[in-house]
């Protein structure tokens, strides 16, 4: 068994004022007993977050270092990062999470334990505005989550295609190379597929936890959905596989949805289809809306809301898949969307 002594804990940041000091709270936190450096690659911050992320941590006792990323995307950030990383372990971090103070020191409990390539465990998605937590109960569900899986509620690790997040052993950054810098989202899951071609283990760990706050307009969750599906196609051309057959539904979902709304005006089949498939939708999202609801304790007034939240993920994701395809299909990756930040949500599966 490998003991880490020592963790590198990198980020990319884009005008993130609002969550650096919940950040730098967290990661001070922490009761791992060896040593931290934080790295934050910032892709030019408009809004303060450096100055107030290096006076947060200054307060805090936090060593932190931020780096200058031009390219302003997730991937050249981290890289950057992991370039300066020091650490036994590499762990990355986003800056919407939150993080439990136990966070670190499980990460590399798993990762000295198992001696798998990546590690990394769930996330429960926690939102404040009252739109926050309608798109948290509905990513809180098998028909909404990205992130959802059957394993969270398991009490041992498990191997996994992909992990939220993520902690790495420097060594596999020099064997498998690092973030795919022509990728705008969707770097996790095309590097964990690499790794598991390398021969890797991915494992997950119910027991590694985090909060991560999700987007507070339906307007924005749309876009973020959108990018996930768009850049999916790319990742799978670059690994040559599926990568998941869920990664597919909401493109089915769209081109049925699509197909049956053009053969309604001359098929009275296709209208009860249709009809009946937008019915059993409604039913379901309704219905798992309302059961995260109760489990989550919000009031019942929150469950339509909830339940639109389903469409816009579901809809958008689909949409932009059909646009990554139709993109690919003329021999060029999609193209970076204006405004695509640094803070990435998770990764869509």
């Amino acid at each position: 068994m490998t003991r880490t002594a020592r963790i590198s804990v990198v980020a990319a940041m884009l005008n993130e004022a609002t969550h650096v000091d919940d950040l730098v709270r967290d990661l001070a936190a922490q009761d791992f007993e060896g040593e931290v450096e934080v790295l934050v690659a910032d892709g030019g911050s408009t809004d303060g977050s450096p100055a107030r992320l290096e006076e947060a941590a200054a307060t805090a006792g936090l060593a932190v270092t931020v780096v200058p990323n031009p390219a302003k995307l997730v991937a050249p950030g981290l890289n950057l990062c992991i370039e300066r990383a020091t650490g036994d372990l590499i762990v990355r971090i986003d800056c919407h999470s939150r993080y439990p103070a136990d966070y670190l020191r499980r990460c590399a409990e798993a990762a000295d334990e198992t001696g798998a390539w990546n590690v990394g465990g769930v996330y429960e998605p926690d939102g404040r505005t009252p739109t926050e937590r309608a798109v948290a109960c509905a990513l809180d569900s098998a028909f909404g989550g990205v992130n959802w899986t059957r394993d969270a509620g398991k009490p041992h690790r498990v191997e996994a295609d992909t992990v939220y997040l993520g902690a790495f052993r420097p060594d596999v950054f020099r064997q498998v190379g690092g973030y795919d810098e022509s990728l705008v989202r969707n770097q996790d899951d095309e590097l964990n597929a690499r790794i598991r071609a390398a021969g890797g283990r991915i494992v997950l760990d119910p027991a590694i936890r985090s909060w991560y706050r999700p987007r507070g307009s339906f307007r924005s969750l749309w876009r973020q959905y959108y990018e996930y599906g768009r850049w999916k196609p790319v990742v799978m051309a670059k690994s040559r596989r599926v990568l998941s057959v869920r990664s597919l539904a909401p493109l089915a979902l769209v081109g049925g949805g699509t197909g049956l709304a053009a053969l309604a005006p001359g098929s009275s089949g296709a209208r009860r289809l249709l009809a009946a498939g937008t019915l059993a939708y409604g039913l379901a999202a309704v219905g798992f809306a309302s059961a995260a609801a109760r489990r989550r304790g919000e009031r019942l007034r929150l469950v339509p809301y909830a339940a639109a939240a389903y469409p816009v993920m579901h809809v958008g994701y689909g949409l932009g898949t059909a646009a990554g395809l139709a993109a690919l299909s003329l021999t060029s990756p999609p193209a970076p969307a204006d405004g695509d930040g640094s803070s990435a949500g998770p990764s869509a599966g």
